[in-house]
């Protein structure tokens, strides 16, 4: 790595769907150059999912795919055909990093697991982000990050102790991951620059979830006490949840955590008398009565908007938020100021709004320089200005079914 962040670093990305893309753009968005492997054939399903730009379903309109992939060059391959994974281990060859989440076993198949690419390019760090990891008696179990919420027991923390296990709305592992990630390959890179050395990273996606759970697993591991479900209350903390305010479906969070809060709470609020109260003068019996104590302070709430009540909290010294949905993100000052949103003219979509990255380095910042890739987009150029094909040698892979056209 030099002084200019990822930039000459080379990566190419086999990943499909979520986690191996969004490993892959981290590293694009500080610089490196990028290239993601995809199929005309058998476009990646966050190709073919909602939501689409205007409604017009298109595998250059899925703002899925968009999301992960700004600063990415697109080649199709068909990596069944022996033209299509020539250019493949072309590309391993030219490569520093070489990503990948599919399941535990499904690249040996392929031909293109670590002990094969290396052979072509031995400096190559390969990383591997699979579902539980690719060693074990259940490495080779097929799923998404959507199976791993249940398996990793996170159904476990959501809803309320009365109803039913919910489960969370999107894969949840495929975002936890990514950031662990990106950091075993930034210390591999550093690694090879002082030995020369490559290595095989193997990233167990259900593995990398479970530090998010430390807690309730270590409180079973010492005192054998299994979590319960507590919809928005906390065991530390009452009032503790997201209150209704002025407006259609508008919130704001509010955490008391100590007597002293407790207090100014109360009297911000006009309620005074409330902190001297037996039924709420302290936090066990907040606890014990938090039903009525929810309820009352609801009444109060509607007199405000969710902007007007958080400011009078944090006013106040309480914790507060604004429940916000996506316009509002999408106007935050501070997200703007941080210029974490970029806007980019997609060559399909027009005017595209991609995520920037929350670790703003101070000497080699991320930064937006293209678009999220239609799907073989860069196909010609990548072989002739990445690879050395010339224009006989790419019209023979051409019609040799390499690009699956």
């Amino acid at each position: 790595m030099s002084g200019k962040g990822l930039e000459g670093v080379k990566v190419v990305d086999f990943g499909w769907v979520l986690v191996s893309p969004l490993i892959v753009k981290t590293l694009a968005d500080y610089g490196a150059t990028a290239v993601c492997v995809e199929s005309i054939k058998s476009p990646s399903l966050s190709r073919l999912g909602t939501p689409f730009k205007d409604g017009k379903p298109g595998v250059d309109r899925a703002g899925h795919f968009a999301y992960c992939a700004p600063n990415k060059y697109s080649i199709s391959l068909d990596l069944r055909s022996p033209a299509g994974m020539a250019i493949a281990k072309k590309l391993v060859a030219w490569a520093d990093v070489v990503s990948e989440n599919r399941r535990a076993g499904v690249m040996k198949e392929m031909g293109l697991d670590y002990d094969e690419l290396c052979k072509l390019n031995p400096g190559l760090i390969m990383v591997s982000s699979s579902n539980q990891g690719q060693t074990g008696p259940y490495a080779s179990h097929p799923g998404l990050g959507i199976h791993l919420i249940g398996l990793g027991g996170f159904n476990n923390f959501v809803g309320w102790s009365d109803q039913e296990a919910i489960s969370l709305t999107v894969a949840y592992t495929d975002y936890l991951t990514p950031p662990l990630a990106v950091a075993t390959v930034a210390a591999a890179l550093d690694q090879r620059r002082k030995t020369g050395e490559g290595r095989f990273l193997d990233i167990s996606q259900l593995e990398a979830g479970l530090h998010f759970l430390a807690t309730p697993m270590l409180n079973y591991f010492v005192n054998r006490s299994e979590p319960q479900k507590m919809g928005n209350a906390s065991e530390y903390a009452a009032p503790h949840g997201i209150f209704r305010c002025k407006g259609e479906d508008r919130w704001c969070a509010i955490a008391v955590c100590s007597d002293t809060e407790w207090a100014k709470f109360c009297t911000t609020m006009g309620h005074s008398t409330w902190s001297d109260d037996p039924k709420f003068s302290t936090l066990e019996k907040r606890k014990e009565n938090e039903q009525e104590l929810n309820q009352r302070i609801a009444e109060c709430t509607l007199e405000y908007t969710a902007e007007e009540l958080m400011a009078l909290m944090q006013a106040a010294g309480i914790a507060a938020g604004v429940v916000q949905n996506a316009k509002d993100l999408y106007e935050d000052p501070q997200l703007r100021h941080r210029d974490f949103f970029w806007v980019m003219n997609h060559k399909e979509m027009g005017e595209f709004t991609h995520l920037g990255e929350p670790a703003v380095l101070s000497e080699t910042p991320a930064r937006p320089r293209m678009p999220a890739p239609c799907l073989g987009e860069h196909t010609e150029y990548i072989c002739k200005e990445f690879l050395g094909m010339g224009d006989e040698e790419f019209v023979g892979a051409m019609i040799s079914g390499a690009f699956g056209y």
